[in-house]
């Protein structure tokens, strides 16, 4: 699995595109990509107001539509790319689908499950392992969400 920096930026710039989508339609800018061999795969947007549906993250839309394209609820090979730490409800969904990698941007110390608030993907009770990397384009994840907070306090 190729984890070179410059790899990781390229999809997380492509993760970012989706959450430009997602503010650009009055959502939470939170955009998620999913990757398998080099390919894409999957990505997602944060669709809660447009669905109305409180579990339409941005990670979960993305391991849908992976699954579907796939043809497997197993995401086994694949890394999935978040501008955002996901939560608990994410994490869970991340663990289920068997994905082998989490790559994130800006961490979440409000709600985050990966290394802020919790630490789900260490426990070791758990039936799968999944590895963590944190903070790509970390400044650009961000702002497109503290931009977003900063007009909707106008």
């Amino acid at each position: 699995m190729d984890t070179a920096p410059e790899t990781d930026e390229k999809w997380m710039r492509i993760a970012l595109a989706e959450a430009q989508r997602a503010r650009e339609a009055g959502e939470v800018p939170v955009g998620a990509v999913i990757v398998r061999g080099g390919a894409f795969l999957a990505g997602g947007r944060n669709s809660q107001i447009l669905l109305n549906d409180p579990s339409a993250h941005a990670e979960i839309l993305a391991i849908r539509a992976a699954a579907a394209a796939a043809g497997n609820y197993r995401l086994a090979g694949t890394t999935l790319y978040v501008t955002l730490e996901p939560c608990l409800m994410c994490a869970g969904a991340i663990l289920h689908a068997r994905i082998e990698r989490l790559v994130f941007g800006a961490a979440d110390p409000k709600g985050g499950a990966a290394v802020s608030l919790y630490r789900l993907f260490e426990d070791r009770r758990l039936n799968h392992a999944v590895a963590v990397t944190e903070g790509i384009l970390r400044e650009a994840c961000a702002e497109i969400l503290s931009g977003f907070f900063r007009e909707k306090r106008l």
